[in-house]
C-alpha cells in the first residue's frame, strides 16, 4: 500500500518521529480534542497497514514507540486511551511476531493498559463500541497476549484479563463479541505452560451460584471456555481439588469453600473436566465428618440424578459407595439420599432396580421424616410416569399406610389416592397403567377398618375426593360409583358399607342434638345434650379438643336460629347434593372469622359438616344408579369397558342399592326405582330378588298409601317368595311383610296357614322355606302366631322331624361339608331349630315351660354330638352342622333375659365347649357369633369367659382372633361405663373383671380338668386363665388387679353352687382360685393392694360365704407353682393314654399341638430354623392358599395299637425328616389290639397301605388337645376293656365295614392298654405379647372378624399324632327336669389334612 510521504518530528531526545501525512505532532502542548483529532488519523494509518509494509514498519517504528510513552499510557482522556490501544493493538499486528517493544516492563505496562480499555466493551450503546469492539477483534485475532508469555509476571496481566473479560460481558452482546473473547482466553490456557491457581480462580468463580445469578452470561462464557480446553485444563483442576479434598488444604483458594458447587457445574459442563476428581469424592463418601458425608451426598445426588448424566454407569464403584449412604448413620445423610432418589427415578429410570432394596430399607427407618420422604419420592416419581416405578416400589408405599406415626400414613394414602385418580378415573396412560394400580382402592378402603379416627376421616375424604368425585356431575359420579363397587373385593365393601353407617349414625346423633333444642331446658336435657355431644367429639378428630369445640358449636347453635335450620336441612332426608353443598358453605361463612386467618374451631366444624353432608346420594343419585343397572340388565352398558361382566354389575348394583336403602330410605321413594325393583324380584337370580325384597322392606314405609298400584303388584310377589323363595328370601319377605302393610295380620295368616298344613318330613328339601318363613312370623307376631305354632313344634318339629332319621348320611369322614352339599334334612333340620329360637324369642316369657324342654333338646343335641336320635345314621359333617346349630340357638336364647334365667350352670357349660369342638368351622363360626353378640352387649358377661377356653385352639389365628375379640369386647364395656353414667348401677353385668368368677367356674368344670393335682392338667387350666386375665390386666385400672385377686380369695369362701356337697367340684373349683391367684401375684406388684370395692359374687355359680368356713390351705404346692410359672416341659405319652371322664357331657376335645412331641410326633414350631420346618411351613401355606379344607377327606390306615415303652425325644427340635421316619417305622410294625372284640382291625388294609406308602411318608397331624395321662394299672385298663361290648363301640365296629375311606379327622384305633408314661418334649409356649393377628397389609380386626373365611397360616399347621383313642363313659343327667341320657361319650381328636 502506498503512503504519502512521512513528515518528520524531531522529540525531545533528538530522535525523529515520522507521522502520517496530514498529521501534525503530537503533544502534551495541544488540546485532548487536537489529540483525538491527530489519534484518530494515526489508528486509520496503522488500521491500513498490512506486516508487508517492511518500509513503513520501519518508517513508523519511532511513532510507534512514542505512542507507548507514559503521556499516552497515563492520558485521562478516555478516547485518547482508546485511539492509543487501537494503535497498539494495529502495532501488534503488524510487527508480529516481533514486538517493537523490548522492555518487559514495557510490555507489561501495555498489555495492562490495552486490559482496561477492554473495560469499554461493557457499554454496547456507546458511540465508541465499535472502536472497542475493533479493539477486542484484533487482540484476538493476532494472539497479541501470547507476547506475555516472555514475561516472568505475565499471569498479572492474564488474571486482569479474565477478570475484565468477565465483567464485562452482558446481555448485550452478540455472539461474535462473546467469540473474541474466547478465542483470546483459550489462546491463553492452551498454549501457555499451565493454568496457575489465580487463573484458574477468575474462570471458575464465574460457575458459583452466587456469581452465577449476578451475571449469566459470564457463567456461559466460563462453561464454553472450559469446554474448549477441557483437555488443557483438566489438569489443573485436578490437582485444585487434590489440594482441598484430599489434602485438606483450603488456603490454596478462595473457592476452596465452594468446591461441591464447582464439582457440580463441572460435571454439569463436561464430565471429563473430573475424571480424576470423582475418585476423591468416593474417598469423601466415607469421611468421619457427618456434615462432609452430606455436602458430598447432595453433591453426588445432583450428578446422579441429573437428565443426561450418566455416571453411574461410568463409575460403578462411585455407585455403590453413593448407595451406601442410604445407610448412614448421620439422619440427615440417608434423608438426602433418599430425596435424591425421586429425581433419578425420574431420569434414570434403568436405576430404579438399584435404588429399591435401599428404599425398602429407608421405607422402615426409624426416623419418621425418612420414611414420609420415601413416600414422597415415590409417588412424586408415579406422578410424572407410573411406569418409572415398579410394584415393589408401589408395595412401600402400600406398607406404610399402616405406619404408627400418622404423618407418614396420611401422605402414603393421599399419595395412593392421587395414583388412582390420575391412572384410574382419569385412565391418563392407558388400561395397563390402571391395571396396575387397580388395587389402591381396595386397599385405602381396607383402612377404614383401623381404629384411628385420623384414618378414618382421610379415607372418608379419599372417597369423596378421588375414589368417587363429588364435584362430578350426577350421572358421571354415580357411573363411577356403580363400577367402583362392582369391582371391589369383599372386605373392601364391608368398608364401603362401614363408611356408609357411620357417616348416617353420626347424622342421626346430630340430628337428635337438634332435636334437644326444641326441647324446654331441664336438667334431664342438658344431661342428654351433654352425652349427645360427646358422642359426636369421638367421630372428630383429636377427640380432647373436640369435646371444647363441639360444646361451643352447640352454644352457637342454641344462639342463631338461622343457623340451626341451615343444619336441619343439611341432615334432612330430602336434602340433596347441591343443597348441602350450598348449607356447607354458608354454615361455614357465618362461622368465619376474618381477623383469625387460621381458625381451629371452623375446621373442627368443617370436618363435622364434610362426615353429615350428604354430598353423594339423593334422589336423583338414586334413580341414576337403577338406570345404570338396568342398562346392565339391557346389556347397553359399559360393564365390559369398565372391566366388569354384567352379572357382576347386575349383582354389585342391586347389593350397593341395598345398602343405600339403609342409608337413605327416602331417596328410594318414586315409582320409577319401584318398578325397577319389582323387574328383579322377576329375575333368575336368586341373589339379586333377595336383595330387592331387603329395599322395598327398608324404603318402601310409604307404598301402601302413595303407590297402590306398586303395593298390589308387589303383594302376591312376596307371598311366593314366602312360600316358595329361597330362604333368604323367605325371611326378607315376611320382614317386609311385617314392615310396610298395615294390615300385616291378616297377609302373614294367608301364608302361614297353608305353610302349616303343608309341612311333610318325608320331603325335606320343600320343608327348609316354610320352616324360615313360619319361624319369622312367629317371632314377628307372637300374639297371632305362638299358640298355633306350639303344635306345630310339638307334633312336628321335635317328633316327627329333629326325632327322626329318614335317610343315611354319606359316611365319608369329613368333619365339615360345603353348604351345597350338605343333606336336605340335615338342613331342614338346622332350620327348625332356628324355628324353635325365633317361636321363643317371639314369646318372651316361659310360662308354658316350652323352653325348658327347649333347652333340655338342645343339651341333648350337645351331648350326642348331633345323632340325637344315636342311630348311627347320620355323617360326621352333618352332625357338626347340628352342633353348631344348638350350640348357637342356646346363645341366642341366652340373649333374652327370661330365657337367660333358666339355663342352667350345666347347660351353659355345654354351651361354652362348642367353642373347643373338634371340626375347625364349627369352632370359627361359634366364635363370631359370640363376639358379635358380646360386642353388641347382648349377652350376659358370663359368655365372655368362653373366650378363655380358646387358649387350647391349636390354630394361631382361632387363639389371636379370641384375644384380638377380647380387647374390643372389654374396651367397648369400659368405654360403655364411662360414656353412661347410669351404668355403674349394672356393673356385675357389665364391668370386664367380673368375668373371672365365671371363667373360674368354668374351668373347674373343664372335662379336661379332672385331678386338681395333674402339673399338666393344671398347666391347662393357667393358659386359659392368663388368655383372658392378660387382656384384663393390660391396665390397672381402678386398682382393678387388686379386685380380682379378692374375687379368687372370695370364691374360696364359697362352695360351688353346681355341685355344692361334693368334695372334689369344690376342690377343683378351690384349685383353679389359687392358680388364679399365682398368676395374678406373679404378674402384677399392684395386685396386693387393698380394693376399694367389695366384689360381688355370682349366686348361681357359687354359694353365699358361710360365716364360719375358713379355707386358707393351699390348693396346690410350692413345687407345682414354680412349674406352672417357668413352664417346664410338659409330658405327653408317645400316642397318648386312655382318656378320663367327663364332668359335663358334649366334650368334644381336641390335640393343642406342643412344639416337639415325642417319637411319633414332627416338631413343628413355628421359630425352628431346621430346613424340614421350612418345607412344613411352605407345604401348609400351599394348603390354605389352595382353599383345601382342614376338615378335608384324607384317607388313613385304621390300626390296632400294641402298648409299648417309648423313649422321650432328648432333642426339642427334632427335624421333621428323622419325625417322618420314626412314624412310618411305628406304623409299619404289627400292633396288637388291647380291647376283646377289636382285633386286628384292618390289618390288611394297614399292610397294604405301608407297601404303598413307604417308609418317607409323614405322619398324619391330629389337632386337638393332647391326651392327659391315666395313672391307673394294667390291670385295671385290661378290666375295663374286657367289658361287654356297648354302644360307644359300636362305632369303631362300624368302621371296619368300610375300612378304605375314611378319613383322618374321623380315623380311629381301638382303646390302648397303658404303659409306662415318659415326659415329651417341651410344649410350645404361647407368646400371647404377640398373638396378635393383622393381615399382611395391618388389617385390623373388624376387617378379620368380617372376612368370609379366616386362613391358615402355615406355622398353624401343627402336626400331630395320627391315632386317636375312644373313651367311654355311662353319663347319666338327671334332675330338675333335665332329659336324661345314658350312653358311652366317645371323645375324638380333630385330625388335620398333612400335605
Amino acid at each position: 500500500m502506498d503512503f504519502p510521504a512521512a513528515q518528520p518530528k524531531p522529540t525531545a531526545d533528538g530522535k525523529i518521529i515520522y507521522y502520517p501525512p496530514g498529521v501534525k505532532e503530537i503533544t502534551d502542548k495541544i488540546t485532548n480534542d487536537e489529540v483525538v483529532k491527530r489519534l484518530k488519523m494515526v489508528v486509520k494509518t496503522f488500521m491500513d497497514m498490512d506486516q508487508d509494509s517492511e518500509d513503513e514498519k520501519q518508517q513508523y517504528l519511532p511513532l510507534a514507540l512514542h505512542l507507548a510513552s507514559e503521556f499516552f499510557l497515563r492520558n485521562p482522556n478516555k478516547d485518547v486511551r482508546l485511539l492509543v490501544a487501537c494503535c497498539l493493538a494495529d502495532i501488534f499486528r503488524i510487527y508480529a511476531p516481533e514486538a517493537p517493544y523490548t522492555s518487559h516492563d514495557k510490555l507489561k505496562d501495555i498489555f495492562l493498559f490495552i486490559t482496561r480499555q477492554l473495560k469499554g466493551l461493557e457499554d454496547t450503546k456507546s458511540p465508541q463500541f465499535n472502536r472497542y469492539f475493533y479493539l477486542l477483534e484484533n487482540l484476538a485475532w493476532v494472539k497479541s497476549y501470547n507476547i506475555c508469555f516472555e514475561l516472568e509476571d505475565c499471569n498479572e496481566i492474564f488474571i486482569q484479563l479474565f477478570r475484565t473479560l468477565f465483567s464485562v460481558i452482558n446481555n448485550s452482546h452478540n455472539q461474535k463479541v462473546q467469540m473474541h473473547m474466547l478465542d483470546l482466553m483459550s489462546s491463553i490456557i492452551m498454549e501457555g505452560d499451565g493454568v496457575t491457581q489465580e487463573l484458574l480462580d477468575s474462570i471458575l468463580i464465574n460457575l458459583i451460584p452466587a456469581h452465577k445469578n449476578l451475571n449469566k452470561q459470564a457463567f456461559d462464557l466460563a462453561k464454553v471456555l472450559l469446554k474448549r480446553t477441557v483437555q488443557t485444563i483438566e489438569p489443573c483442576i485436578a490437582n485444585f481439588f487434590n489440594q482441598v479434598l484430599v489434602l485438606g488444604k483450603s488456603s490454596v483458594s478462595d473457592l476452596s469453600e465452594h468446591v461441591f458447587d464447582l464439582i457440580q457445574e463441572l460435571f454439569a459442563i463436561d464430565p471429563h473436566l473430573l475424571l480424576s476428581v470423582m475418585p476423591q469424592l468416593e474417598f469423601k463418601l466415607k469421611s468421619n465428618d457427618g456434615e462432609e458425608r452430606l455436602a458430598v451426598v447432595r453433591l453426588l445426588a445432583k450428578l446422579f440424578g441429573s437428565k443426561d448424566s450418566d455416571l453411574a454407569t461410568q463409575n460403578r464403584p462411585l455407585w455403590q459407595c453413593f448407595l451406601g449412604r442410604f445407610n448412614d448413620i448421620h439422619v440427615p445423610v440417608r434423608l438426602e439420599s433418599v430425596k435424591f432418589a425421586s429425581h433419578c427415578l425420574m431420569n434414570h429410570p434403568d436405576l430404579a432396580k438399584d435404588l429399591t432394596e435401599y428404599l425398602k430399607v429407608r421405607s422402615h427407618d426409624p426416623e419418621e421424616a425418612i420414611r414420609h420422604d420415601v413416600i414422597v419420592t415415590i409417588i412424586t416419581a408415579g406422578k410424572r410416569d407410573l411406569s418409572l416405578v415398579n410394584d415393589q416400589l408401589l408395595g412401600f408405599v402400600r406398607e406404610r399406610t399402616l405406619d404408627k406415626r400418622w404423618r407418614v400414613r396420611k401422605e402414603a394414602m393421599m399419595g395412593l389416592a392421587q395414583l388412582y385418580k390420575k391412572y384410574c378415573l382419569h385412565a391418563e396412560a392407558g388400561k395397563d397403567a390402571a391395571e396396575k394400580v387397580s388395587w389402591i382402592k381396595d386397599k385405602l378402603l381396607h383402612i377404614y377398618y383401623q381404629n384411628s379416627i385420623d384414618d378414618k376421616l382421610l379415607v372418608e375424604k379419599i372417597f369423596a375426593q378421588y375414589l368417587v368425585p363429588h364435584n362430578l356431575e350426577t350421572e358421571e359420579r354415580m357411573k363411577c360409583l356403580y363400577y367402583l363397587y362392582a369391582s371391589l373385593d369383599p372386605n373392601a365393601v364391608k368398608a364401603l358399607n362401614e363408611m356408609w353407617k357411620c357417616q348416617n349414625m353420626l347424622r342421626s346423633h346430630v340430628r337428635e342434638l337438634l332435636d334437644l333444642h326444641k326441647q324446654p331446658t331441664s336438667e334431664a336435657n342438658s344431661a342428654a345434650m351433654f352425652g349427645k355431644l360427646m358422642t359426636i367429639a369421638k367421630n372428630l378428630p383429636d377427640p380432647g379438643k373436640a369435646q371444647d369445640f363441639v360444646k361451643k358449636f352447640n352454644q352457637v347453635l342454641g344462639d342463631d336460629e338461622k343457623l340451626r335450620s341451615q343444619l336441619e336441612l343439611l341432615i334432612s332426608p330430602t336434602c340433596s347434593c347441591k343443597q348441602a353443598d350450598i348449607c356447607v358453605r354458608e354454615i361455614a361463612r357465618k362461622l368465619a372469622n376474618p381477623k383469625q386467618p387460621t381458625n381451629p374451631f371452623l375446621e373442627m366444624v368443617k370436618f363435622l359438616l364434610e362426615r353429615i353432608a350428604p354430598v353423594h346420594i339423593d334422589s336423583e343419585a338414586i334413580s341414576a344408579l337403577v338406570k345404570l343397572r338396568n342398562k346392565s340388565i339391557e346389556g347397553t352398558a359399559d360393564d365390559e369397558e369398565e372391566g366388569v361382566s354384567p352379572d357382576t354389575a347386575i349383582r354389585a348394583g342391586l347389593e350397593l342399592l341395598k345398602v343405600l336403602s339403609f342409608t337413605h330410605p327416602t331417596s328410594f321413594h318414586s315409582a320409577e326405582t319401584y318398578e325397577s325393583l319389582l323387574q328383579c324380584l322377576r329375575m333368575e337370580d336368586d341373589k339379586v330378588a333377595e336383595a330387592a325384597i331387603q329395599i322395598f322392606r327398608n324404603t318402601g314405609h310409604k307404598i301402601e298409601t302413595d303407590l297402590p298400584q306398586i303395593r298390589s303388584t308387589l303383594i302376591p310377589i312376596l307371598h311366593q317368595k314366602a312360600k316358595r323363595g329361597t330362604p333368604h328370601q323367605a325371611k326378607q319377605a315376611v320382614h317386609c311383610i311385617h314392615a310396610i302393610f298395615s294390615n300385616k295380620e291378616v297377609q302373614l295368616a294367608q301364608i302361614f296357614e297353608p305353610l302349616s298344613r303343608s309341612l311333610n318330613a318325608d320331603v325335606p328339601e320343600q320343608l327348609i322355606t316354610p320352616l324360615v318363613s313360619l319361624g319369622h312370623i312367629s317371632m314377628l307376631a307372637p300374639d297371632q302366631f305362638a299358640s298355633p305354632m306350639k303344635s306345630v313344634v310339638a307334633n312336628f318339629i321335635v317328633k316327627d322331624l329333629l326325632m327322626n332319621d329318614r335317610s343315611t348320611g354319606e359316611k365319608n369322614g369329613k368333619l365339615w361339608s360345603p353348604d351345597e352339599e350338605v343333606s336336605p334334612e340335615v338342613l331342614a333340620k338346622v332350620q327348625a331349630i332356628k324355628l324353635l329360637v325365633r317361636w321363643l324369642l317371639g314369646m318372651k316369657n316361659n310360662q308354658s315351660k316350652s323352653a325348658n324342654s327347649t333347652l333340655r333338646l338342645l343339651s341333648a343335641m350337645l351331648v350326642s354330638e348331633g345323632d340325637l336320635t344315636e342311630q348311627k345314621r347320620i355323617s360326621k359333617s352333618d352332625m357338626s352342622r347340628l352342633r353348631l346349630a344348638a350350640g348357637s340357638a342356646i346363645m341366642k336364647l341366652a340373649q333374652e333375659p327370661c330365657y337367660h334365667e333358666i339355663i342352667t350352670p350345666e347347660q351353659f357349660q355345654l354351651c361354652a365347649l362348642v367353642i373347643n369342638d373338634e371340626c375347625y368351622q364349627v369352632r370359627q363360626i361359634f366364635a363370631q357369633k359370640l363376639h358379635k353378640a358380646l360386642v353388641k352387649l347382648l349377652l350376659p358377661l358370663e359368655y365372655m369367659a368362653i373366650f378363655a377356653l380358646c387358649a387350647k385352639d391349636p390354630v394361631k389365628e382361632r387363639r389371636a382372633h379370641a384375644r384380638q375379640c377380647l380387647l374390643k369386647n372389654i374396651s367397648i364395656r369400659r368405654e360403655y361405663i364411662k360414656q353412661n353414667p347410669m351404668a355403674n348401677e349394672k356393673l356385675l353385668s357389665l364391668l370386664p373383671e367380673y368375668v373371672v368368677p365365671y371363667m373360674i367356674h368354668l374351668l373347674a368344670h373343664d372335662p379336661d380338668f379332672t385331678k386338681p393335682q395333674d402339673v399338666d392338667q393344671l398347666r391347662d387350666v393357667k393358659e386359659c386363665l392368663w388368655f383372658m386375665l392378660e387382656v384384663l390386666m393390660t391396665k390397672n385400672e381402678n386398682n382393678s388387679h387388686a379386685f380380682m385377686k379378692k374375687m379368687a380369695e372370695n370364691i374360696k369362701l364359697t362352695r360351688d353352687a353346681q355341685s355344692p356337697d361334693e368334695p372334689k367340684a369344690n376342690e377343683k373349683l378351690y384349685t383353679v382360685c389359687d392358680v388364679a391367684l399365682c398368676v395374678i401375684n406373679s404378674k402384677s406388684a399392684l395386685c396386693n393392694a387393698d380394693s376399694q370395692k367389695d366384689p360381688v359374687l355370682p349366686t348361681k355359680f357359687f354359694t353365699q360365704p358361710e360365716k364360719d368356713f375358713c379355707n386358707d390351705r393351699n390348693y396346690i404346692s410350692e413345687e407345682t407353682r414354680v412349674l406352672l410359672l417357668t413352664g417346664k416341659p410338659k409330658p405327653t405319652g408317645v400316642l397318648g393314654t386312655v382318656n378320663k371322664p367327663l364332668s359335663a357331657t358334649g366334650r368334644r376335645p381336641y390335640i393343642r399341638t406342643t412344639g416337639s412331641e415325642t417319637g411319633s410326633n414332627i416338631s413343628v414350631n413355628s421359630e425352628l430354623s431346621s430346613s424340614a420346618g421350612n418345607r412344613s411351613r411352605e407345604q401348609s401355606s400351599d394348603i390354605s392358599e389352595t382353599g383345601v379344607s382342614e376338615n378335608d377327606e384324607n384317607p388313613v390306615r385304621i390300626i390296632s395299637v400294641t402298648p409299648a415303652k417309648t423313649e422321650p425325644v432328648k432333642n426339642k427340635e427334632m427335624n421333621s425328616d428323622q419325625a417322618a421316619q420314626g412314624n412310618s417305622t411305628e406304623r409299619g410294625k404289627k400292633r396288637t389290639a388291647a380291647a376283646s372284640g377289636t382285633e386286628n382291625i384292618h390289618q390288611k388294609a394297614e399292610e397294604k397301605n405301608t407297601e404303598e406308602t413307604g417308609p418317607s411318608l409323614a405322619a398324619k397331624t391330629r389337632r386337638g388337645r393332647p391326651p392327659k395321662p391315666e395313672p391307673q394299672g394294667t390291670a385295671a385298663k385290661n378290666e375295663e376293656t374286657n367289658k361287654p361290648p356297648v354302644r360307644g363301640r359300636k362305632r369303631a365296629a362300624a368302621s371296619q365295614e368300610n375300612p378304605g375311606g375314611l378319613e383322618a379327622g374321623n380315623a380311629k384305633a381301638p382303646k390302648q392298654q397303658d404303659t409306662a408314661k415318659k415326659p415329651a418334649a417341651a410344649q410350645r409356649q404361647i407368646d400371647l405379647q404377640r398373638s396378635q393377628v393383622l393381615g399382611s397389609d395391618g388389617d385390623s380386626l373388624l376387617e378379620i372378624d368380617s372376612s368370609p373365611g379366616f386362613s391358615q397360616s402355615a406355622m398353624d399347621l401343627f402336626k400331630a399324632c395320627e391315632s386317636s383313642q375312644e373313651d367311654t363313659e355311662d353319663a347319666e343327667i338327671a334332675g330338675g327336669g333335665f332329659l336324661k341320657v345314658k350312653r358311652k361319650l366317645t371323645r375324638k381328636g380333630r385330625k388335620m389334612k398333612a400335605k
